[in-house]
């Protein structure tokens, strides 16, 4: 740091405790909760911190989300175009999760297929 800056931030700091800023602050008087990171490299821990704090999420994550999210809103369609597409789309990003991920095959997500839905609904 440069001389007198932090004398300049102690000022700063001490000003704002005299106006009272510091007081009646969300979580005042609680104990600090403090995550438990052992399981993140020493060397990524920042990193990682910081993401999470700006809602980052790594790729495959996201993916997962928008998965779960596009099978719920396909549970609830009644139209068979409808779901023919969205099923369509849910295979894609089923595609996309496993084309990300460096794993053996047999971890891959299975996709969903139209032929299946076209059975359920003819079944009914």
């Amino acid at each position: 740091m440069f001389p007198g800056f932090e004398k300049i931030i102690e000022a700063r700091i001490k000003k704002a405790q005299d106006e009272g800023s510091f007081e009646n602050l969300p979580g005042s008087g609680q104990p600090l909760q403090l995550e438990d990171d052992r399981h993140i490299p020493e060397d990524l821990r920042m990193a990682h911190k910081v993401l999470k704090n700006a809602d980052c999420l790594p790729p495959e994550v996201h993916l997962r989300k928008e998965i779960r999210a596009t099978e719920d809103l396909l549970a609830g369609m009644t139209d068979t175009t409808q779901k023919y597409r969205t099923i369509k789309k849910l295979n894609f990003l089923i595609l996309k999760l496993n084309s990300t991920r460096d794993t053996h095959a047999s971890f891959d997500v299975p996709q969903r297929y139209y032929g299946d839905l076209v059975e359920r609904l003819e079944s009914k």
